[in-house]
């Protein structure tokens, strides 16, 4: 009995902890893609003399986003994005205008670059 009410404890302690780490690990991942598609914008706009104005499609930035010279859209996307699709959950604005996250929430998923 002594066992299960420790058992009981321990669940309840680490289970909202759980929960919490999770949130912070999907936040934590969105910022990171929002920082990526932000450093491809740029360096998309440097390359080929585009204005803070011009506004790149993700075709655009997929030489720009993993390794080699194809690079790959397809894991980009906002983790809770379901299903997962490349660039799902964000939208990549203007030059002069850092990506945004559609799932962005101050309070569960406060996503942002800026």
């Amino acid at each position: 009995m002594v066992v299960v009410a420790i058992v009981g404890l321990l669940a309840a302690v680490g289970v909202p902890n759980f929960v919490q780490a999770r949130k912070t690990s999907q936040t934590n991942a969105c910022i990171n893609n929002l920082r990526q598609l932000d450093g491809a914008k740029q360096q998309w706009a440097l390359e080929n003399g585009k204005s803070s104005a011009d506004r790149p499609q993700s075709s655009d930035l997929q030489p720009y986003l993993g390794r080699g010279d194809s690079g790959s859209v397809s894991n980009v996307c906002c983790p809770l994005t379901r299903p997962l699709v490349a660039m799902g959950g964000y939208t990549i604005n203007a030059v002069g205008t850092p990506p945004v996250c559609q799932n962005f929430d101050l309070t569960n998923h406060p996503a942002n670059t800026y």
